[in-house]
């Protein structure tokens, strides 16, 4: 059995879970985000306690649904965390006129290439300049959170010669010798 999803969900004070049919939505300080449960997995509230539970008689391989029950938790988690403290991550740009600056909700980067590039936040994600080497990505909802993350990182990877590029907070870049470390 699924150790994580036999874990209760508890739901802070300033976040109410509805649930309807195979949706859960969770409203709280910063938004509102929804699950669609698959067929199989149903969901209960005992006062400010969910429980994941999978169903059985739905023809579903009861191995593949007690899996699936520890991804909703999960996915159910992520939504009541989301809404109520929210999800950040960190950049670091590394190099030599490597920078970025905010312009209103956009980010302006300046990486090495002939051109500047901007970066619009898509809805729901906000995108901080602490100085210019440092970007923070803050949002409700983990995965976007990660995938506009990624986005950035891609602009400019960090190469493994110097280590010049964007990177996440404490990622280790491993480094080559290069031409003269034969």
């Amino acid at each position: 059995m699924s150790r994580i999803g036999k874990k209760p969900i508890v739901v802070p004070d300033n976040v109410t879970v509805s649930l309807s049919g195979k949706n859960v939505t969770a409203k709280g300080p910063l938004g509102e985000e929804t699950v669609d449960l698959m067929d199989g997995i149903s969901i209960s509230q005992n006062d400010d306690i969910l429980t994941i539970t999978a169903d059985e008689n739905t023809g579903i391989d009861e191995k593949t649904l007690v899996a699936y029950t520890g991804l909703f938790r999960s996915l159910v988690n992520n939504i009541v965390v989301g809404v109520s403290e929210g999800f950040e991550k960190d950049l670091e740009i590394v190099g030599i006129g490597y920078r970025a600056s905010q312009q209103s909700k956009d980010i302006v980067l300046q990486l090495g290439f002939s051109h500047n590039i901007t970066f619009t936040a898509p809805d729901g994600i906000t995108l901080e300049v602490a100085d210019p080497t440092k970007i923070k990505i803050k949002g409700s909802n983990k995965q976007k959170v990660g995938q506009v993350a990624a986005n950035i990182r891609e602009l400019r990877p960090p190469e493994p010669y110097k280590g010049k590029g964007i990177r996440y907070k404490d990622e280790y870049v491993r480094k080559k010798a290069g031409k003269a470390g034969k």
